[in-house]
């Protein structure tokens, strides 16, 4: 019996010395405070889309048979380039005969005017004659009727000519109505048809492909889609970011340029607001198409040079775990703070310049009041000349 209680006592002590001994320290990395820029951003909901500032899909106003195509895909053309032609030999020719008609009306104006500047010289000449009793009074009144009578006949070839091409841009529009032209310059996208067939304007209501699809190239901008509750910060003016899947490593400026006056309800989605980005001069190797996916980021305030911390290491509750004053253990740190993103959050009080925050907040030992041990190869992204939230997206 002796013996078991000494058996005893020993695993006793042995199990107290085993429960009592120092916690093995937690490995964390940690982060620090920094002075930086914090941004305060609205990003889309949905994928956005780059749009053409002018973009046409143009019909003809008439059907026919499509005579003439004088463009292809691709193809650049400028302002008023005519672009398609339908059969319209006989409205050429209706026009030819319609000019050729205000030819003859202005030479019988001519010479209609030209005999009517002729009698008024002898209406006048008459008219000194017979104040010197050269000539009698039924000669005058035959010379001041013809030179009415001419000067009227003056008056009826101009009504003629006007006539006359009044008829001409009758017959013109009616050709025109024949011709699709670019109503702006910029670059073929589309084109619906062939020669030899026949093209059908689309009816009311009935959505058929145009004959010609025109995008002005020129300019460019990004329609995107932003949550109604974080729209209502978002005012004219105020500048983004454009990142777009072509070009994953590119971040491009611009400034919002239109909100829309109402909001979307589709079914299934969230109610959204469309907000129109206009994008900054891109640089020369650049070409952006119509139709690229995009995304917008709108910053609505900013922070320069102010205190910042990783968003990664704030906690619940607006506070983060620093390092007490042996840099041994952690201990709970409560913060009051300013403008936040994904990627930064500013610090109005709590912290200082260059305090360590916990970052590696997936170790569930790492809480107030564990023993730690700092990895040395802590991130760098507490560190102050690391840039600012340019690849954040938060409220």
């Amino acid at each position: 019996m002796k013996k078991l209680l000494i058996v005893l006592a020993i695993i006793a002590v042995a199990v107290t010395g085993f429960m009592l001994r120092p916690a093995k320290p937690v490995d964390v990395r940690m982060g620090k405070a920094s002075t930086g820029t914090v941004e305060a951003l609205v990003s889309n909901t949905r994928s956005g889309t780059i749009k053409a500032c002018n973009r046409s899909r143009l019909s003809l106003a008439q059907g026919g048979q499509v005579s003439r195509l004088y463009v292809a895909q691709g193809d650049k053309v400028a302002a008023g380039a005519l672009l398609l032609e339908l059969w319209n030999d006989d409205m050429k020719a209706a026009l030819a005969q319609a000019s050729a008609q205000v030819r003859m009306a202005e030479l019988n104006k001519a010479s209609a005017c030209r005999q009517a500047e002729a009698d008024q010289r002898e209406a006048r000449r008459q008219k000194e004659l017979h104040k010197k009793n050269l000539a009698s009074a039924e000669q005058l009144d035959r010379a001041e009727t013809a030179a009415e009578i001419t000067r009227l006949s003056c008056q009826q070839n101009d009504a003629q000519v006007s006539q006359a091409n009044a008829n001409v841009a009758v017959q013109q529009a009616r050709l025109t109505q024949t011709q699709l032209t670019a109503p702006f310059a910029g670059i073929i996208a589309e084109v619906n048809g062939e020669i030899g067939e026949y093209a059908t304007p689309s009816p009311p209501g009935v959505a058929t492909p145009p004959a010609i699809d025109l995008i002005d190239d020129s300019c460019l901008y990004v329609r995107a889609p932003i949550d109604e509750v974080d729209a209502a910060v978002i005012r004219v003016g105020m500048p983004a970011r454009v990142t777009l899947d072509a070009f994953r490593d590119q971040a491009f400026t611009g400034k919002v340029s239109r909100i829309a006056p109402y909001v979307e309800d589709s079914e299934k989605q969230a109610r959204t607001v469309d907000v129109d980005v206009t994008l900054d001069n891109l640089p020369d190797d650049v070409r952006l198409l119509v139709g690229y996916s995009a995304d917008i980021e709108v910053i609505t305030a900013e922070a320069a040079n102010t205190l910042r911390i990783p968003s990664e290491a704030l906690l619940e509750g607006n506070h983060v775990l620093t390092l007490s004053d042996d840099g041994k253990t952690l201990k709970k740190q409560p913060l009051t703070l300013g403008l936040s993103n994904w990627t930064w959050t500013e610090i109005k009080a709590g912290l200082s310049d260059g305090q360590p925050v916990l970052i590696s907040l997936d170790n569930p030992a790492a809480v107030d009041g564990a023993r730690v041990k700092v990895l040395p190869d802590t991130p760098a992204a507490g560190n102050a000349s690391a840039g600012n939230s340019a690849s954040g997206s938060g409220q």
